[in-house]
C-alpha cells in the first residue's frame, strides 16, 4: 500500500469517526396537552397514558400494605403526574380500581377495595383533578395481578388501578 492511499484512508478513517460521534442539539418544547415540538415541527406525545412508552401507562397501580388503605408517601410523585395530565385534559376520565389480596371474604375485601380506590381518587382530587374526571370502584379480590398464596402474590394484589377510559 503506498503512503499516500494510507494517508487517505486514515484520513477518511477519522472523518467518520468523528461524524459518528457528533450529535445534534434539539430545541424542544412542551405544549398545554403535554406534547413535545421539536425544531422541525413534528409532535411526539410523552405523556399518552394509552402509549405503552408513556409514564402514563407504566406507572398507574398503588400498592397497599396488608389491611390498609392508606398511600405510602412513595406514590406521591405517580399520582401528581396522572393530576397535572388529567388537570391539563379535562375531558379525560379515569376510573380507580380497588384491589384485594384473596384472603378475607368477599364483602370485607369489597368494603377494603372501594376504601383503597377512594383514597388513590381524593388524592387526584386535592392534586387539583376535578371530581367530574374520577370513578373509585372496588374489585376486592375479583381482578388479581398474580396467583398464589405467597406474599409475593398477595402483595401484588393489595393495590388500586388508574385507568382512563376512553
Amino acid at each position: 500500500m503506498s503512503l499516500r492511499t494510507f494517508k487517505t484512508l486514515s484520513l477518511a478513517s477519522l472523518v467518520l469517526a468523528l461524524a459518528a460521534c457528533s450529535t445534534t442539539e434539539t430545541n424542544n418544547t412542551t405544549d398545554t396537552n403535554n406534547n413535545v415540538t421539536n425544531t422541525n415541527g413534528s409532535n411526539q406525545v410523552i405523556m399518552d397514558p394509552f402509549n405503552p412508552a408513556s409514564p402514563l401507562y407504566q406507572n398507574k397501580s398503588v400498592y397497599f400494605a396488608f389491611d390498609s388503605y392508606t398511600v405510602e408517601p412513595e406514590y406521591n410523585e405517580m399520582i401528581q403526574m396522572h393530576a397535572k395530565y388529567l388537570s391539563s385534559n379535562p375531558t379525560r376520565t379515569v376510573r380507580v380500581e380497588g384491589n384485594t389480596d384473596l384472603r378475607g371474604s368477599s364483602e370485607y375485601n369489597l368494603a377494603l377495595g372501594q376504601r383503597r380506590s377512594v383514597a388513590v381518587a381524593r388524592l387526584l382530587n386535592q392534586y387539583g383533578v376535578n371530581s367530574a374526571q374520577l370513578e373509585a370502584v372496588s374489585f376486592g379480590k375479583e381482578r388479581p395481578q398474580a396467583t398464589g398464596n405467597s406474599e409475593e402474590a398477595h402483595a401484588q394484589n393489595r393495590r388500586a388501578d388508574i385507568q382512563y377510559m376512553k
